[in-house]
């Protein structure tokens, strides 16, 4: 036949792991034979030689696709070896949509080395859904054989990949036990039958693991004390750099510097993202390895490391909090730096965002709850309170909304106004009060609800709605102060929206504006 009558075709190979040599030369050959049957002529080829299990981890399927649905293509069909190639995707939906979006754009699918033709018929279709099922089964079934497999030799002591970590070297080993040679960084076993088990790498950096060991059990360094000791004695970490936090915090929590073997502490079975595995689900086999240091002093280390504060949980700090407000009777960054029981208050901000949000978490978060010191956390918090029962009054007009980063939640109005919203604090100085506003530069131009707090803090005195914040730093009113006759009172809350627009309209009137 001659080559300007056939058909135009692209084909579609993967080959799903590295001992399929010659899977790809296989799949071509039976995609050739098929196109010359069929009067197909093969003008362009798509390949992968990942996992069919991840889409993301396909870049041939992908382009394919692209070039489908973005653009005319050079081909009028796509040639497949089989159901499986195409992908063991888990959800069988999943390899029909891309199969639909191919067919839709008039570029068919034929998988060549099935009994069946792919012709949309009843008994087609039936075929390709058992197919694509048996196909994303096989994974199933074939990561549960592996993972046993792994687990088994894991028990008798042998590695399963990763890197070894410093102080320690791969060697390679017979099924019985047998050293045959250290294996360098990238290189693999060949005989399918050998072993991998670890063993005590150079001295220099034995005996940089025993000293991590001592710093922080004799000498009670930290973890980045013990880093900077090492950079200052010129002692190189893997590939020459230098240690941080993360490298000795490895050596200091790893079972196999005593010689112990785990596996299995994490899992990304079918190519899910990696999640964490409880212990009693990892594989221990002690004795496996000529440990770097004993095992009581690898014991002491992890009592040291789980005493300090970096490595208790969120529910530890939280436990602590509690344990002191039950015998102090309430918190404030004071009672908190007194304590000696809990860590010190910038701790709970790191962990949690900010005190007031620690507080929150075991039941401490009213208002009234906070002690004299902590009037930056109750201001906060009656803002928040006031903020939510506007937002609770005008459902459909009003939201709370918070531009991003640092930048402070604000009210915003359904037609795409912004309000910001401040509190005056009372100051008493020699019996007169005076409230202090701290302005947000950032919001200045925007209409402001301005809440004043009663002189004991607790409550709200009044409120004022102004078009703008003409003030950007701090500074204090006296309570019939002049300065409050440029805005509107808000004598009651349920008029909130009808006096912003009020007070919005008359700032055009005079030539002033809002940005949303």
């Amino acid at each position: 036949m001659n080559s300007a009558s056939l058909i135009p075709v692209a084909q579609y190979v993967r080959r799903s792991t590295e001992h399929q040599q010659y899977s790809l030369e296989n799949q071509s050959a039976a995609i050739e034979k098929y196109a010359e049957s069929h009067g197909f002529r093969v003008v362009l080829t798509y390949f992968d030689a990942k996992t069919g299990l991840v889409f993301k981890q396909r870049a041939g399927l992908r382009q394919m696709l692209q070039d489908v649905v973005a653009e005319t293509p050079l081909y009028k069909a796509i040639l497949v070896y089989d159901v499986s190639r195409w992908g063991r995707f888990q959800d069988t939906d999943e390899s029909a949509h891309y199969e639909f979006l191919c067919k839709s754009t008039g570029v068919p699918v034929h998988y060549c080395a099935e009994t069946f033709a792919n012709d949309g018929t009843f008994p087609s279709l039936i075929m390709k859904a058992l197919k694509r099922t048996m196909a994303g089964e096989f994974s199933r079934e074939l990561g549960v054989k592996v993972l046993a497999g792994h687990k088994r030799l894991a028990r008798l002591g042998f590695r399963q990949g990763a890197i070894p970590g410093y102080g320690l070297r791969r060697m390679l080993v017979s099924a019985s036990g047998v050293p045959k040679q250290e294996l360098k960084d990238g290189e693999r076993k060949s005989i399918a039958t050998d072993r991998v088990i670890l063993v005590p790498g150079p001295a220099h950096e034995v005996r940089a693991v025993k000293d991590m060991y001592r710093m922080l059990v004799s000498e009670k360094l930290s973890v980045s004390a013990i880093a900077r000791e090492l950079n200052r004695q010129s002692v190189a970490y893997i590939g020459g750099s230098e240690w941080g936090y993360e490298g000795v915090r490895a050596v200091l929590t790893a079972p196999k510097y005593t010689g112990c073997h785990v596996y299995g502490r994490t899992s990304i079975r079918l190519s899910t993202p990696r999640v964490k595995l409880p212990r009693s689900e990892w594989v221990l086999t002690p004795g496996a390895f000529e440990p770097l240091v004993d095992m009581s002093e690898f014991s002491e280390a992890q009592r040291v490391l789980g005493e300090r504060t970096f490595n208790k949980s969120d529910e530890d700090l939280l436990d602590g909090l509690r344990a002191l407000l039950a015998s102090k009777g309430r918190l404030s960054r004071a009672v908190i730096m007194d304590s000696a029981e809990v860590p010190c208050p910038s701790t709970y901000v790191y962990r949690f965002g900010s005190l007031k949000k620690a507080y929150g978490l075991i039941g401490y978060d009213r208002p009234e709850d906070f002690g004299p010191l902590d009037l930056r956390c109750r201001t906060q918090a009656l803002r928040d309170e006031l903020m939510a029962r506007i937002a609770a009054m005008f459902p459909d007009d009003v939201s709370i909304t918070r531009p991003g980063g640092k930048w402070r939640t604000r009210l915003r109005l359904r037609r795409g106004l912004t309000v910001s919203v401040l509190i005056g604090r009372p100051i008493q100085r020699k019996r007169i009060i005076s409230w202090r506003i701290d302005p947000a530069r950032r919001e200045c131009e925007l209409v402001t609800l301005l809440a004043r707090l009663d002189k004991e803090n607790r409550s709200f005195l009044d409120f004022h709605v102004f078009p703008t914040m003409d003030r950007q730093e701090r500074f204090h009113m006296s309570l019939a102060d002049p300065w409050l006759n440029r805005g509107q009172p808000l004598n009651d809350l349920l008029a909130f929206c009808e006096v912003v627009a009020r007070v919005r309209a008359v700032a055009h009137t005079i030539g002033g504006g809002n940005t949303p």
